[in-house]
């Protein structure tokens, strides 16, 4: 970890001894609390006290003058360290300080946050400029640095610029999520190898993406430099990636809620040691996170018999020891960030107070911290303006081939016996049309398994913020896509003429602009409309997230055309749009 360690000065740092000699007062003391000693997994009465942002004390003793200290009594209260998510993706139509708001009131304080929107659609300094005005905020927010754009360009936009610029700025702690290791392992990429090499040199982590593995891809992948993987989908795959050295990321999350089946069967595989196990709800929808975040994935834990100080380690020190961040991070001890949630039990993973950097996030179960009276951190992120309009003639498809999908990811190669009309589209087949947000190409096909009576969808929310255009109607399509055009960026739905409903995206037309609460309502009406309308897989966002990512198989839509992920090469290939 490359800052957290020497963010105090030595001014400060002298004062808070002072305070340990009683010649200074601390600013807050947590009195008479039950909180958890991660160094030796037992549950401690003692006080704990706060000089502004760090812990100072923790132990038995109370300052010698509390008169002008604030005391809160912690009695029949349990104090843990404030939860860690570290495999956030922060533009799944959030924002990340919608992301952050929302994960504050249920404990969790710090993000790890993926990279990758923000490297495709904003200049460096853009981006930057927002991670440094977050860091201002009471949540801790890191961040990853992508390898690769997980899915087929012309103009990659992965340099050795920018891939060591990113990997040299301060709250950077991890390379990857690793998608494109089948191209590194098979195919001899030794400019990501490299990149590896220099993430490794930093002193940072490397987060693989492993889906299926086998202990020969595993441990190859180890001997690269991977050291973590949160692609374990049994328990049986998440053992085997411990027993190759690999950190295992159990993940609980829209797609893939594999982590209760996961836990139960470690335990019935006699596991009693998780130092080198963590969770995560991995880019979970909005409507999903309404249970929570790591504060559902700790009580799903204690649920299925992981022992209690297990399952917060899980969701903090573990963590944190990972990163390298634990001396700072991570647990309730002297010389910590002051990031500490209150509960009502030791079961009860859901607190009633949080604590971060020192502020009360939520005090009582009253949110008492105000995430949006500044909005500063946005101000790159401005709405989608694409200059683009499109006649029917436009969506046309010139090849019989399309993608039949099999599951809310999976696509397989479609064979149609002719190129079907307007007039004789068969039931269940879709045009689908991806477009590229600044008008210069398109990749048009059909498409079999998203859905069976959808006029017209568009979506600006995609893998690399290109558009979607889906539906068996192209004149539906077309006022769908004009629609989030005029919106900045969004979902639309559109039906016989009319625009159904929709859900504006103004951030970079990924995000939206709503407090995670107000989102998930209107993604469950999405989600229900489209589901009406004969959608049938788990996630419809994962779905436009995934249709042109080329890190799962088989077929893709990608701006070099329609592609076969297995053969490496174009089946169709994309046309330039004609410019006026």
């Amino acid at each position: 970890m490359k800052m957290l360690s020497h963010q105090w000065s030595m001014e400060t740092m002298r004062l808070q001894t002072d305070i340990i000699r009683g010649e200074v007062s601390p600013s807050l003391v947590l009195a008479n609390g039950v909180y958890l000693n991660t160094y030796i997994k037992k549950w401690e009465t003692g006080n704990v006290w706060i000089d502004q942002d760090r812990i100072i004390y923790v132990g038995d003793k109370l300052p010698n003058n509390v008169e002008n200290i604030k005391v809160i009594d912690c009695s029949n209260r349990y104090l843990v360290p404030g939860y860690i998510e570290p495999h956030v993706h922060p533009t799944q139509l959030y924002n990340p300080m919608s992301m952050a708001e929302h994960s504050a009131k249920h404990g969790t304080t710090t993000l790890i946050c993926d990279n990758a929107i923000f490297y495709f659609l904003l200049d460096d300094e853009s981006s930057f400029k927002m991670m440094d005005a977050l860091d201002q905020t009471p949540i801790q927010f890191f961040w990853w640095c992508r390898y690769d754009p997980q899915t087929a360009i012309e103009d990659n936009p992965f340099n050795q610029e920018r891939v060591t610029k990113w990997l040299s700025h301060p709250l950077v702690v991890q390379g990857g999520e690793l998608t494109d290791w089948p191209d590194v392992l098979l195919h001899g990429n030794d400019e990501i190898l490299k990149w590896m090499q220099e993430t490794k040199d930093q002193g940072l982590k490397i987060e693989g993406h492993l889906p299926g593995a086998s202990e020969r891809t595993l441990t190859q992948m180890r001997l690269l430099g991977v050291t973590c993987d949160h692609e374990a989908m049994t328990g049986d795959e998440a053992l085997t990636r411990l027993r190759t050295g690999l950190t295992t990321s159990l993940r609980y999350s829209s797609i893939r809620p594999d982590l209760p089946d996961i836990l139960e069967d470690l335990l019935k595989k006699g596991i009693e040691h998780f130092d080198r196990l963590f969770m995560t709800t991995d880019g979970a929808t909005p409507h999903f996170l309404k249970q929570g975040v790591m504060d559902k994935l700790v009580d799903i834990a204690i649920q299925k018999g992981v022992n209690t100080a297990d399952a917060y380690m899980m969701a903090s020190s573990n963590i944190a020891s990972y990163y390298n961040m634990d001396d700072c991070l991570g647990h309730i001890a002297p010389g910590r960030l002051a990031n500490i949630n209150i509960l009502q039990s030791k079961e009860n993973p859901y607190p009633i107070s949080v604590l971060s950097k020192g502020f009360w996030i939520k005090r009582e179960s009253d949110m008492i911290y105000d995430f949006f009276s500044d909005q500063t951190w946005s101000e790159s992120l401005r709405p989608l303006n694409i200059n683009l309009t499109l006649t029917e003639k436009d969506l046309e498809v010139t090849s019989p081939i399309g993608m039949d999908m099999v599951n809310a990811v999976i696509a397989k190669p479609l064979e149609l016996d002719h190129i079907p009309t307007d007039t004789d589209l068969p039931k269940g087949l879709l045009y689908l049309s991806l477009i590229d947000r600044k008008g210069k190409w398109m990749t048009s096909t059909i498409v079999k398994g998203f859905a069976t009576d959808l006029y017209g969808f568009a979506s600006s929310f995609s893998c690399a913020g290109d558009i979607v255009l889906i539906g068996k109607s192209k004149k539906d399509m077309l006022i769908a896509f004009e629609r989030m055009k005029e919106i900045g960026g969004g979902l639309v739905l559109s039906e016989k003429g009319s625009i159904l409903y929709e859900i504006p995206l103004p951030y970079l037309g990924m995000m939206s602009e709503h407090t995670m609460e107000a989102l998930a309502d209107e993604d469950q009406v999405m989600v229900n409309l489209l589901k009406e309308r004969g959608y049938t897989f788990v996630d419809p966002y994962f779905s436009l997230l995934f249709i042109s990512s080329i890190h799962l198989p088989y077929i893709r839509v990608t701006s070099l055309g329609l592609y076969h992920v297995l053969k490496r090469q174009v089946i169709v290939p994309s046309r330039e749009i004609a410019q006026d």
